[in-house]
């Protein structure tokens, strides 16, 4: 069945066209994402579907037996009413009906004297048996639940929504949302403000949640767990793909390749037919078939040139000196605010060259602890050492390091002074600042657009330490990627917090796990990670386990950051094969299944196309499981020689 029904949509601001003739289908049950670089239209054309913005042309068909429910980027949830209270409005229809039940109960109980009594019998039972099915009497105990997921304890529950943090608002109104169970669910950006724990129940409940869903996402670890469906606003129009992520990788690169060959086979066509033109139109002997070559030209739908990138960022960081090889030692540290201790008794040694992420729940002083370090914040006991020649460049999640009041260009050129404008000018523009956008002042910029000023000043001050505070925060797809190969390549050190689990796995070398009583160090990236994690799960007691403290490890040696680079290569090609394999495997089950339908055993056209898509699979997964072979013998080696 289906829930949304877009045609032929566009949309235009001040005379510029933001997207054109995009269509579009939502259907029951289904998970979809909607993906695309800042500023492509995503958000827009979400509004556009719940009605909030007006399309310039084309047409949007909603089911109207359906509820939709809906989670924008900054949700306005300024409420009075406490938490409970929200909570409870989200199930309204249960708690009335609970009320009901318990006066009809109360009726019931009076005997069958009571002239309503046959009457509220009938309606107890009714109601009773809905109330079972909706799981009713368990409304209470879901709210609960899903508050402490969300990481809201029992003493919050009377707390006023409006005395709750910008992203805890955020929260209590998504928690509302996926309590009221509507029939479709619209999220832009919901991973925003979640932890990683938060992350992984949700992706697991959006798996398995009984209706459908559309989400605007640039968490690509999120969208491969969840999604089955992929629509790519792209150069103003949109194309739709079948699998997760990872597939929609393959499918996009297979398709660009079959669009340029048919474009250099048409302009190959073209130029061919235009020369034969030139060289006869004048001649009588050979004027007619040059008229017919010229009328073919006429009538040839000509393919458009490829568009295979959109203007993309280009980010050097390359420090100005060599570091020691002790970067940063941390002994017995206890972080937090007004003697209010978040976490203690943190031990690590960071040394040259390695990648390390920081990982651990919302609220337990991952962002304190990148504060204390650069001594925005005291520490409540231990100490912080920085080795020799180290000089720190801070990457600061909430852009405090930014001047409103300055233009773009200002805010760069007067932290150097010396350098020439022009030179100024084309380190914003390989930012993506670029003609007028120079001149904005800071205030006007969007979250995207101080991401990337803030990573131009961060990559002129050639630091050899670099800590970032949730760098991908407000970047879309492509510049994470960009930003990834960036910082892989760099040849300082780097210590980071992020819940981007797909950028952990493709920077880091190590991670440090933080909990209130300890830092625990891991080596490798975040899928090495919880095959640790699985481990201590398994048997807590294993010796074997590769978990190690900071404080006592002293295995941490310099490394060979070519070997572990080209490693990390080849696990990320790993995972990536197989994600396609799986996928392929899937749709292949699926071909086979319609194959096998008796309504089409007559059909040939039909047949021969199923068996043309089938081949297709076939070789996807034979091409693939080779490649996985030989990355698989080259991981051996190379794990063999380390």
């Amino acid at each position: 069945m289906n829930l949304i029904q877009i045609n032929n949509l566009t949309k235009e601001f001040n005379g510029k066209t933001l997207f054109k003739n995009v269509n579009l289908t939502i259907s029951d049950k289904n998970k979809y994402a909607l993906i695309g670089q800042n500023g492509a239209g995503k958000s827009t054309l979400i509004k556009i579907i719940l009605g909030i913005e007006s399309s310039t042309a084309g047409k949007v068909i909603t089911n109207n037996q359906i509820k939709i429910g809906y989670l924008p980027q900054n949700p306005n949830f300024n409420s009075q009413k406490t938490v409970w209270d929200e909570m409870l409005d989200a199930v309204q229809d249960l708690v009335s009906e609970e009320k009901e039940i318990n006066r009809l109960e109360k009726v019931i109980a009076q005997g069958s004297e009571n002239p309503d009594y046959q009457k509220a019998l009938n309606k107890y039972d009714y109601l009773q048996n809905d109330f079972l099915n909706k799981n009713g009497y368990a409304y209470s105990s879901n709210i609960r639940s899903m508050l402490h997921i969300f990481h809201f304890k029992q003493e919050d529950y009377n707390r006023k929504v409006n005395s709750f943090s910008g992203g805890q608002k955020t929260q209590l109104a998504f928690i509302k949302l996926l309590l009221q169970n509507p029939d479709l669910l619209i999220l832009d950006e919901p991973t925003n403000h979640l932890d990683i724990d938060t992350l992984v129940w949700l992706e697991d409940y959006l798996t398995n949640y009984s209706g459908a869903v559309l989400i605007v996402s640039h968490d690509r670890f999120f969208l491969d767990k969840v999604v089955d469906n992929i629509y790519d606003l792209r150069n103003k129009t949109i194309s739709f793909y079948k699998g997760n992520y990872s597939s929609y990788l393959q499918q996009y690169d297979q398709r660009l390749q079959t669009q340029i060959k048919q474009y250099n086979k048409q302009q190959k066509e073209i130029n061919k037919l235009q020369t034969f033109i030139n060289k006869n139109i004048v001649r009588s002997s050979t004027s007619k078939q040059a008229q017919a070559r010229r009328k073919k030209l006429e009538k040839m739908e000509v393919i458009q040139a490829p568009q295979t990138k959109n203007r993309q960022m280009h980010i050097s960081f390359s420090p100005n000196e060599d570091s020691g090889k002790e970067v940063l030692k941390v002994e017995n540290l206890s972080i937090g605010y007004n003697n209010q201790i978040l976490a203690n008794n943190i031990n690590f040694l960071i040394k040259k060259q390695h990648i390390v992420g920081i990982i651990g729940p919302n609220g337990i002083g991952k962002s304190t602890l990148l504060k204390t370090i650069m001594h925005s914040i005291n520490p409540l006991n231990g100490s912080i050492k920085l080795g020799a020649n180290v000089s720190i460049g801070y990457y600061d999640q909430e852009q405090l390091n930014l001047n409103n009041k300055k233009t773009v260009l200002n805010e760069v050129w007067d932290d150097h002074p010396l350098m020439p404008e022009t030179d100024i000018r084309n380190i914003l523009g390989s930012f993506l600042f670029s003609g007028d956008d120079v001149k904005k002042y800071v205030s006007e910029l969007s979250g995207g657009e101080k991401a990337r000023l803030s990573l131009t000043k961060l990559s002129l001050n050639h630091d050899n330490f670099l800590i970032l505070d949730e760098p991908t925060n407000h970047l879309d797809i492509d510049a994470r990627q960009i930003l990834e190969n960036t910082l892989v390549n760099f040849s300082g050190t780097i210590l980071f917090v992020s819940h981007d689990r797909y950028f952990i796995n493709q920077i880091a070398t190590d991670i440090i796990e933080i909990n209130n009583n300890s830092a625990k160090f891991y080596p490798g990236n975040y899928n090495d990670y919880l095959i640790e994690k699985e481990k201590e799960l398994n048997n807590s007691n294993n010796k074997n386990s590769k978990e190690h403290n900071y404080k006592t490890n002293k295995e941490n040696k310099p490394i060979d950051k070519e070997k572990q680079r080209e490693i990390r290569k080849i696990k990320r090609q790993i995972d990536q094969k197989e994600k396609i394999i799986n996928e392929a495997t899937k749709i292949k089950k699926n071909i086979e299944s319609q194959m096998q339908n008796p309504q089409f055993s007559s059909d040939v056209k039909k047949l021969t196309d199923l068996q043309t898509k089938l081949n297709e699979q076939t070789k996807i997964i034979d091409e693939n499981e080779n490649e996985w072979l030989d990355l698989s013998n080259k991981l051996e080696q190379l794990n063999l020689n380390n």
